[in-house]
Formats: C-alpha cells, structure tokens, sequence
C-alpha cells in the first residue's frame, strides 16, 4: 500500500464523522426553550430593538416577535418589555428572567455538547469496527 492509498484510509470519511445535537427545553411536550429563541434573545439584548435583531438574523420583525410570545406564552413568563415610541435607542430590554434562562440554557448547552463528544471520543473506534 502506497503512502497515499495509507493516508486516504486514515482519513476516511467513516474517520471524520463528529457528533451533532440540538438542544431544546419543552414544557407538556411543546417547544419552550432552544437555540432558535436564544439566538432572538442574544439579539434583542445586543441591540436594545426587535426590529434590529431581526434584520441582523435575517428574519422579518413578525416571524421574531411571534417566537418570544410563543415562548412567553409557554413559559408562563414575560421575556423582552418593551418601550412604545420614544427617542431612546434601547426600547426592547430582556426581563431578568429572560436574562437568566439565556444564560442557564447556554451552560446546559456547552455541558451537553461537551458529555456527547467525550462519549463520542470513547466510542468512535467502536463505531466503524467491522463484525468479524
């Protein structure tokens, strides 16, 4: 076997599989918490507007603001309060508790995405083994 052929086969694609998950919080069975709602509220909180958070994700204000009430409306909770009018540039705030299920959901996230590629790293050998 030439050096090349041993490098193909070191580097096959079976070798260069990792592991992906989603992550997301349900409540009754319905969606409450996920990457999608963080993202809208990692936005809303860099750029004090909805508006502004949802052209920077590339979504329509409308599509936006339905997710927050939607996971407003399952959570029990109220998650951006916002100021009508104005002339001050941050009018939409997460409330504490938004701020506070933000931050606990990435934790739990980045330790779920940690324990699936330490459990990976265990078993990938396994994977791709040939019954024999």
């Amino acid at each position: 076997m030439t050096s090349s052929m041993m490098s193909q086969a070191a580097d096959a694609p079976a070798d260069r599989q990792r592991p992906r998950i989603k992550v997301w919080l349900e409540i009754d069975g319905r969606y409450s918490f996920g990457h999608g709602i963080a993202e809208i509220l990692s936005a809303i909180e860099r750029t004090g507007s909805i508006k502004v958070a949802a052209s920077e994700l590339g979504k329509s204000y409308r599509y936006v603001w339905g997710r927050v009430k939607q996971a407003e409306q399952t959570l029990g909770q109220t998650l951006v309060q916002t100021q009508v009018g104005g002339q001050g540039e941050r009018r939409s705030l997460l409330t504490e508790f938004a701020r506070h299920s933000l931050d606990e959901f990435r934790a739990l996230r980045q330790r779920m995405i940690e324990l699936v590629e330490q459990e990976f790293a265990q078993h990938a050998g396994k994977l791709h083994r040939r019954a024999d």
